[in-house]
């Protein structure tokens, strides 16, 4: 549907991942992949993690995970800033962009599901130095997306009692979750599985909600149609509205990519990681796209409550449509919608942070300690230490919830737009060195869509969007907006430009691009090839949804 994926039968995996041709270069072709052994192995013996998430885990983390109160209450601010037309608008050119980007990942991650994910295929297919900026940066998302989200669930409980203070609620809820995480991969792919199907659930809840608020089936409230799109308008600011509109939408749309993170923990990434990427173009059109039309057919973007209000929760414009319906008490219920929501997305920007730490830590990276994992495969210094980022939240007691959460937006959007270029561009280099080693696109087992127009476009979409998402600092000009818009970009480039001068590191070319190791078979694989072989005797609907 979203990209073409090729069968893999016993045939193919001898192409894959084995050279028969018995020469020197084939051993050592070999040694580099690894052995079948290897690949069979519960604990991945290179990177020490446990490969325990199921398919079901990685799907429902393609449709679902990561989504938080970033999608709840941050398009609140983007309706206020861009106006309906301008909040669509954005999630549309931006989820044009995240599809580019997973293709490009779909067809890297499925043929290499090793740990480090692209940060390390950007060491292997461009430049050690440039996988250093790539992974530094993608922490750099990570670690503001989970001081957001404890800011947002710290202030959600702070609205229900204030008996405790904001640092109170972060401290207790720093130690569950990391008692949580410590207790290894099984278990949070099993909790954001059903979490992730709450948070679609209560989407599709609203959205019909939305169908029969704006066709008058509420009893007491008019039938306000598209009154939004005409009073206030659909642009409240023009272009310069639009232009603040992006780096809000990278913001939601950031951890599409996480099931490459998640592949080296995968059982059978080979079957798992193609099925999760074709299922993330339903999450941008249902999830994303669905959440903007009806965000702003239900709320007005220059609601006071989007703008000035005093708790997270009256900055949803799920909250503002409810209350402006009738239903005063409507709060309450976003709030427990957002409160869930909260506890998906700190499980899984603690989970991608500590596994982006550890394998950055093991491909000397970052501090070596980092990079140790326990005999179950969990990654305890990491996960401690990426928790402990999360305190960044606390800000909000000196600067207020509101504004700490813009500023940490800021950044955590143009990262977004710094780690999917680079993924286009690693990709692209990938290619080069596929077709300079005599191999041609027929042999991938996933092949990226509309290659290499696709990979080109992200690059370029996203060069532009990480220049233009300032734009609303300049006029009036605002120099802690600016620094806060523009600051990741020259460090992007300091961080590659000291590593290489100090490292001495080399800039791939074409012909020496490590193009065999990194591969690795599914677990399940002799179950999957019985399961294909009576493909042709599933029930039509059984066949369709396992398609989607």
């Amino acid at each position: 549907m979203v990209g073409k994926l090729k069968a893999q039968g016993a045939e193919d995996d001898d192409v894959s991942f084995h050279n028969h041709d018995h020469d020197a270069t084939t051993t050592t072709t070999e040694a580099a992949a690894g052995s079948d052994s290897d690949d069979f192995r519960t604990i991945d013996p290179h990177s020490g993690v446990k490969r325990g998430l199921k398919t079901r885990h990685l799907s429902m983390m393609a449709l679902a995970g990561i989504i938080g109160p970033g999608l709840l209450i941050g398009s609140g601010g983007a309706l206020s800033s861009g106006g309906p037309a301008s909040l669509l608008i954005g999630f549309a050119v931006i989820g044009i962009i995240a599809f580019s980007i997973m293709q490009s990942l779909g067809e890297l991650t499925t043929l290499y599901p090793t740990g480090g994910a692209f940060t390390a295929l950007s060491d292997r297919f461009v430049d050690k130095a440039f996988g250093v900026a790539v992974g530094w940066n993608y922490y750099i998302v990570w670690f503001c997306v989970l001081a957001n989200e404890y800011n947002v669930i710290s202030s959600v409980l702070v609205f229900w009692s204030d008996k405790v203070p904001i640092w109170g609620y972060f401290l207790i809820f720093w130690f569950a979750f990391l008692g949580f995480q410590l207790l290894g991969v099984e278990t949070f792919g099993e909790a954001e599985f059903w979490l992730a199907l709450i948070k679609i659930v209560g989407l599709i809840a609203y959205f019909l909600f939305s169908i029969i608020y704006a066709s008058g089936g509420v009893k007491g409230a008019d039938a306000i149609g598209f009154r939004y799109w005409n009073d206030p308008g659909a642009f409240t600011d023009g272009f310069k509205g639009v232009a603040s509109v992006f780096v809000f939408c990278s913001t939601f749309y950031a951890g599409v990519e996480s099931v490459a993170v998640a592949a080296t923990e995968t059982r059978n990434p080979g079957y798992a990681v193609p099925l999760a990427i074709r299922q993330v173009f339903i999450r941008i059109v249902v999830v994303y796209m669905g959440s903007a039309f009806f965000f702003g057919l239900t709320c007005p973007a220059n609601a006071p409550d989007l703008v000035g209000g005093t708790s997270r929760a009256l900055k949803s414009p799920m909250t503002v449509a409810i209350q402006n319906a009738g239903w005063e008490g409507g709060v309450h219920l976003i709030n427990a919608f957002i409160f869930i929501t909260c506890l998906s997305a700190v499980n899984s920007s603690i989970y991608i942070g500590s596994r982006t730490l550890l394998y950055m830590a093991q491909d000397g990276k970052a501090p070596k300690f980092l990079g140790w994992t326990d005999k179950r495969g969990v990654p305890i210094p990491a996960i401690v230490f990426t928790n402990l980022c999360g305190a960044l939240s606390m800000m909000n007691v000196s600067t207020g919830a509101s504004e700490a959460y813009g500023y940490i937006v800021n950044l955590s959007g143009v990262s977004t737009f710094i780690v999917w270029g680079a993924i286009s561009f690693t990709h692209i280099r990938f290619r080069s060195a596929w077709k300079a080693q005599g191999h041609t696109a027929s042999e991938l087992p996933f092949q990226s869509l509309w290659y290499p127009y696709n990979a080109y476009f992200g690059l370029a979409a996203n060069i532009f969007l990480a220049l233009i998402q300032g734009w609303s600092t300049f006029a009036p000009f605002n120099a802690g907006l600016f620094v806060d818009a523009y600051i990741l970009l020259p460090l992007f480039g300091v961080i590659f430009v000291v590593y290489k001068l100090i490292f001495k590191t080399h800039w791939w070319k074409a012909h020496e691009v490590d193009l065999q190791s990194g591969r690795r078979r599914d677990l399940d694989e002799a179950k999957q090839q019985k399961l294909s072989g009576h493909a042709g005797d599933q029930k039509w609907w059984a066949r369709i949804f396992k398609s989607v």
